[in-house]
């Protein structure tokens, strides 16, 4: 091609050359066209006034070449049926399909005549044109839009400012890829409809959703123009993006929730300050999965509303109730923001996090009682008193812990002794005899924050379900044992069997266990009296020699600070 429209292209990494040594005669009057690959699809085919980029070798029929934009390492750029071309060549390039090859045979009347083209092209000469069409766009193209994937729910679509997180892998119009975000393992992320992208992808990505796929198709005056990009994209190409969306949000968006259960009925709503259990699958807007508080078997424990995680899901966890299922959906600036995690969290994504709350409590809390009473309540439990009682014990979602019905028998405790969780003893104070309760116990009055390897996870709040069986009246507050007659004026004397003027043990555990017998003293309920009587008698051998004289004998009511007789 003589009348040349020269610019800087890039060289088609495949050259195949025509070579026809003895080429046929061809007719003096119109132009033959052989069609040496014809592409399965093609989606436009070229039509007058349409601008075209092609690769050409032109030969002598002969075979020898007298000209070839491959050599030149740049695409022939011009517009069809405009005179731009010899006319031979404008009809040759109608109809054309991108990825077309032809084999063009132009006469010399509708080539360079019989004036021929200087000492390149001599006159009357037939010429031959090996042609590939590469490009086709026209001045009224706009963005083309194939939407081949669309999501079955699409709650959002993109706006002009929103932000994108995509994917997309970028091709001339014959195939030729010049970029991808997948190669890289990023996705490309931007603002939209602000003028942060080229005017055709701009255009190309208003209205998606997450998780379309779609292909966009601009001309070259919505994408890099006359010149290209200097490198990858020729001057005056057209650009197809193959587009996935994988996130989406608004600078402007706060958290949005989505309410998949809510319990009925819920007497209490999580607000600041709250400790909270909860179990959560983490993933990302297009469903990616980043991390699960079940895969560890494990809940999620912390401070509601005090900054001891992420803001969004701060925000998301107010307002729950126990049981309560929900889906919170975070914006990056209230997740982890431009830089995300580094790992598994890209940047500037958006979050959704799929949360059940399985309890919750807060550090002023007490107790809760819920008592059902039979008609005669009396007398009542107090410290010292020895109960007996069965109970069902859950966590607050349900899971069952313990029961002592499976058991067949009843849990005994001294109240006020200690001997079960601060919770339980003031759930059973005041109670009477055939009393049932259900008690709602934080775990800072139940197993705290390690809770009970295996039982009870740390930090939980229980339920019990109690019933008080049996009561046994205990003692006086620093009494090991009480009499229930008048004391007899020669305790010692009697206690002193062998009349040597001393108690050892066996006299002394002999006479309290007489007494105990015949109903005129008692030992403290719920202990061992054997390991009783032994206190009792230790405390009244004061040099701890091992017998008790006259001198050592000392009466409850005579020292107080002892705990015997």
């Amino acid at each position: 091609m003589i009348t040349l429209i020269t610019h800087t292209m890039f060289l088609l990494p495949f050259l195949v050359a025509f070579v026809s040594c003895n080429a046929p005669p061809v007719p003096t009057d119109d132009i033959i066209i052989e069609k040496t690959f014809t592409p399965e699809q093609c989606v436009r085919a070229v039509q007058s006034g349409d601008y075209v980029r092609y690769h050409y070798n032109g030969m002598f029929p002969d075979g020898k070449k007298f000209d070839s934009s491959y050599d030149r390492g740049s695409t022939y750029n011009v517009f069809v049926g405009r005179r731009q071309l010899i006319a031979g060549m404008d009809k040759a390039l109608l109809g054309m399909c991108v990825n077309e090859r032809r084999l063009v045979k132009i006469p010399p009347q509708l080539a360079y005549g019989k004036d021929g083209y200087g000492d390149i092209i001599p006159p009357n000469s037939i010429l031959h044109f090996d042609v590939l069409l590469l490009d086709i766009w026209n001045t009224e193209d706009q963005v083309q839009i194939n939407t081949y994937h669309r999501p079955e729910h699409c709650g959002r679509k993109v706006q002009v400012s929103d932000y994108v997180r995509y994917h997309y892998n970028g091709t001339l119009l014959d195939g030729t890829l010049f970029d991808s975000s997948h190669t890289r393992m990023r996705t490309y992320d931007t603002y939209v409809g602000i003028g942060w992208l080229i005017a055709g992808m701009d255009q190309g990505l208003l209205g998606m959703c997450v998780g379309e796929r779609r292909t966009v198709t601009m001309p070259p005056s919505l994408g890099y123009g006359e010149n290209g990009d200097g490198s990858d994209i020729p001057p005056q190409a057209s650009l197809v993006f193959d587009v996935v969306l994988l996130d989406l949000h608004n600078p402007k968006d706060d958290i949005a929730v989505e309410v998949q259960h809510l319990p009925d009925p819920c007497p209490r709503k999580s607000a600041v300050g709250d400790f909270m259990r909860y179990h959560y699958n983490g993933s990302l807007l297009d469903g990616t999965f980043f991390d699960s508080s079940y895969s560890r078997n494990r809940t999620y424990d912390t401070y509601v509303g005090k900054g001891y995680v992420i803001a969004g899901m701060d925000q998301g966890l107010l307002g729950v109730c126990i049981g309560e299922r929900r889906r919170v959906t975070i914006p990056p600036h209230l997740a982890y923001g431009e830089e995300g995690t580094g790992t598994k969290i890209p940047g500037s994504a958006v979050l959704v996090f799929d949360v059940h709350v399985i309890d919750f409590h807060n550090p002023s809390d007490t107790v809760t009682i819920t008592s059902t009473k039979p008609e005669a309540c009396s007398p009542i439990s107090k410290n010292g008193d020895y109960v007996k009682y069965h109970y069902n014990a859950s966590l607050l979602d349900g899971t069952d812990i313990d029961s002592t019905y499976r058991y067949g028998k009843t849990y005994n405790v001294v109240l006020g002794a200690g001997q079960v969780i601060i919770g339980m003893e003031q759930g059973l104070m005041g109670m009477c005899v055939g009393e049932k309760r259900r008690l709602v116990i934080p775990p800072h009055l139940g197993y705290g924050e390690r809770g009970v390897d295996g039982e009870v996870p740390g930090s939980a709040v229980l339920v019990f379900d109690v019933e008080l069986i049996e009561m046994e009246e205990g003692l006086p507050e620093g009494y090991m044992y009480v009499w229930n007659e008048d004391v007899s004026p020669d305790l010692f004397v009697e206690m002193d069997r062998n009349k040597d003027g001393q108690i050892d043990p066996s006299e002394f555990s002999d006479y309290i266990f007489k007494q105990v017998n015949e109903g005129r003293g008692r030992l403290a309920p719920g202990f061992d009296p054997n390991r009783l009587v032994e206190n009792m008698f230790s405390n009244q051998d004061r040099n701890k020699d091992g017998r008790i004289t006259e001198a050592e004998f000392r009466l409850k009511a005579d020292e107080a600070a002892h705990d015997e007789l």
